[in-house]
């Protein structure tokens, strides 16, 4: 209980504390690293809990369940909020190296990660609402950053269509107390099945909407290049890295634990909907030019495979998209911040993000996209479009590798020796993945049988 409390309680107290303080000291700066880092290990300890003696859940203030704030740390939980910390740890580290230029960018991190926690963690749907607000928030300033015309416009964007989001989430959240009555997730998910079919199908289509607008799936996908091309590379690692993960654990907890009958009535729209995605954002990063575009793109496409497995469903389909959705957060961590940079480190760091989109081995989306095959292996169309969609990933990585890296190589001074360290070190770790990836097949099934109580 304590350590679930302390998840919480360090990056929200630090964070309220580091906003007040100019971020553009380094010591303040260096703060917000050492307040993630702690929260990091927190998540740690409190993952190694969850994985031995199974979930942690606490009602706050000896209130019955129901009725008190219900804080519950399973698999699946700990997992999405262990990947979004580090994510932001990283894009932080690596912004601090090269210096912050706005004083409230330290706080708002660690505000950001504050949030991102409370919703992996929470067990209530109206505090998952709050820290998800609080989430959003911090993203939407820290959109900002950098005050070019560019990145202002980009946040404009942003904010707006993910408010709309945020209304469709919010009116799902009153249907569902509505025709259930409650507000705790595991209530919620005992009663749905008693509730009238149209009513569900709608408060599913809410989320899923709200969810998807998170996430960019195609066709909800048009704020997401704005926003990745105008935002600096360590903001657009967060986002993309981090905060995008409410999309995959949203889609997963909701469709997996709360709503399964409306998602497998949904199976067949959402592989249809998925491979949509996959091909949309693949052609489109093909006729990229840039590092940031093709990112942009790229993004669309690579959680279109995540949908995909989450509609086959099942103790393998959702194996796979829990894996391939830590994989991806890796993965896009790493590239954003290869972005604007210089340096034999940054080329070399590249390439295995790169391969790891591609999935081609040794990278750990090698694994991703063998655990995807095996999970459509019944569906003889779908894995030609799984195929065809890596094809287009390897083809527009190499692209980018031709004109960000190879032809102009010599352009302008390497970057600075630290953050190339830092792309070094998170580069070995998605090397590490491929070569040992027990770790994370261990993880994505132990969080899969939280959906199914199956392991895949």
């Amino acid at each position: 209980m304590t350590v679930l409390a302390l998840a919480l309680l360090i990056p929200w107290a630090t964070g309220v504390v580091l906003v007040m303080l100019d971020g553009r000291r380094h010591l303040i700066a260096w703060l917000s690293v050492l307040a993630l880092a702690i929260s990091l290990l927190v998540q740690v300890v409190l993952a190694v809990m969850v994985l031995s003696d199974g979930p942690v859940i606490v009602t706050t203030g000896d209130w019955p369940v129901g009725v008190g704030i219900t804080l519950r740390a399973d698999a699946l939980g700990v997992l999405f909020s262990l990947l979004s910390i580090l994510a932001i740890l990283t894009a932080t580290v690596h912004q601090v190296i090269g210096r912050v230029h706005d004083r409230v960018f330290p706080g708002l991190v660690v505000i950001l990660a504050a949030g991102l926690t409370g919703v992996f963690l929470t067990g209530d749907l109206f505090n998952f609402y709050v820290f998800f607000e609080l989430s959003m928030t911090a993203a939407y300033v820290l959109a900002t950053y950098g005050g070019s015309r560019r990145a202002l416009g980009a946040a404009l964007v942003f904010t707006t269509v993910n408010l709309l989001g945020t209304f469709v989430f919010l009116l799902s959240v009153a249907g569902v107390y509505h025709v259930t009555g409650t507000l705790d997730m595991g209530r919620i998910a005992e009663r749905m099945a008693e509730v009238d079919p149209n009513a569900s199908i709608l408060v599913a289509v809410g989320f899923f909407v709200a969810f998807s607008v998170k996430l960019g799936l195609f066709p909800f996908h048009f704020w997401l290049p704005t926003v990745y091309t105008g935002a600096s590379s360590a903001v657009a690692a967060i986002l993309s890295g981090g905060l995008a993960n409410i999309g995959a654990y949203g889609l997963l907890r909701f469709g997996g634990d709360l709503l399964p009958r409306e998602l497998d009535l949904a199976a067949s729209a959402l592989i249809v909907i998925g491979c949509a995605s996959i091909l949309y954002g693949g052609v489109l990063a093909v006729s990229r030019r840039s590092g940031g575009e093709m990112l942009a793109y790229s993004a669309i496409g690579q959680v279109g495979y995540v949908l995909v497995a989450i509609g086959i469903g099942g103790p393998v389909g959702f194996g796979a998209a829990i894996l391939y959705a830590m994989i991806n957060s890796l993965n896009k961590t790493l590239l954003f911040l290869t972005t604007r940079m210089r340096g034999a480190v940054v080329g070399a760091a590249f390439v295995v993000g790169a391969l790891s989109v591609a999935g081609v081995p040794p990278a750990a989306g090698f694994v991703g996209k063998l655990g995807l095959f095996r999970a459509a292996v019944d569906i003889p169309a779908v894995l030609v479009l799984l195929f065809l969609g890596s094809a287009l990933s390897l083809l527009y990585v190499f692209q980018v590798y031709q004109y960000d890296f190879w032809r102009t190589a010599r352009a302008g001074p390497p970057s600075a020796r630290g953050q190339q360290l830092v792309l070094g070190a998170m580069a070995l770790l998605v090397l590490a993945a491929g070569v040992w990836p027990e770790p994370l097949l261990a993880l994505s099934s132990a969080a899969a049988r939280v959906l199914t109580g199956v392991a895949p």
